[in-house]
């Protein structure tokens, strides 16, 4: 008995005509095909989809893989979009409308930020108000700037206010190092920021700076006497005591300019030096 000869197919895969199970071809299986358009059952021998008409073996354009517009991305997109540009139109509406309603004022000098412990633009008194706190700092020269940082984190240390300090003390100490080369009285001024912000061997080199170009210097011998006693250093502490009381009526004579501005720090110390000896 022969076996029943199997009506010719149409590979799905390589749309070559052939008969039996597997196409002879490609090898793709020829029971079961399916419409590579809309996955319908093909029949055997069958060259087009009864549903979709694709022909058998065809590729699926791209169309055909997206899905379908009732739940799909390819559905969605349009909306997708619209909303986007919708979102972007509105802003730039909303934007134009709050700069007209501003004016021009956002470029103004008055709208920049203040510079932290510099500039005064953040606390101008009002018109007609005198001015508690000097001119603007733009308008100061670099020692200007550097000796009101200077007065500022003095007056602080007096209010003990160290987190204000050590705010300010790296920006005054920063200031002074611009004015390179360092007279005695702008090191004496980095040297007592340093002593109060706590940076003592900062303030220690300032002092033997001093000391070496003008080892009868009263600032540099004051500055030493400060950091020796803050440092425990009770020889240290006399040596500098000592000199400062054998110095200071031929030094003061002088009437230098930084004499005259810490005068107050020099009648001060030789007190306290004289008071130590008077203990001694």
């Amino acid at each position: 008995m022969t076996s029943p000869i199997s009506p010719e197919a149409v590979c799905p895969t390589c749309a070559t005509a052939g008969t039996g199970r597997f196409c002879a071809n490609c090898g793709s299986s020829l029971e079961g095909a399916t419409c590579t358009g809309c996955e319908a059952p093909l029949t055997p021998g069958a060259r087009f989809c009864h549903r979709c008409g694709t022909a058998a073996g065809a590729q699926p354009s791209v169309a055909d893989r997206l899905p379908t517009p009732s739940g799909g991305v390819a559905g969605s997109l349009p909306w997708i979009v619209a909303a986007i540009a919708l979102v972007v139109l509105l802003a730039f509406l909303g934007g134009n409308r709050f700069n007209a309603a501003r004016g021009s004022t956002l470029d103004a000098p008055q709208n920049a930020l203040p510079q932290a412990g510099l500039d005064d633009r953040a606390t101008q008194p009002p018109p007609g108000a005198a001015n508690p706190r000097g001119p603007d700092i733009s308008q100061l020269s670099p020692q200007e700037r550097a000796e009101r940082l200077f007065n500022r984190v003095m007056s602080l240390s007096g209010e003990g206010k160290n987190d204000s300090v050590q705010f300010f003390a790296p920006m005054a100490i920063e200031a002074y190092r611009l004015l390179t080369p360092l007279d005695a009285d702008q090191r004496y001024d980095m040297g007592r920021i340093a002593e109060v912000a706590g940076a003592l061997p900062l303030a220690a080199a300032q002092a033997d700076t001093i000391l070496q170009r003008s080892p009868s210097h009263l600032l540099g011998l004051i500055l030493g006497a400060r950091i020796a006693t803050l440092t425990n250093n009770a020889t240290a502490r006399k040596s500098y005591e000592a000199r400062l009381l054998a110095v200071h009526e031929a030094e003061s004579a002088r009437r230098l300019p930084e004499y005259i501005r810490h005068e107050d720090d020099i009648t001060n110390a030789i007190a306290t030096a004289r008071a130590a000896g008077a203990t001694r």
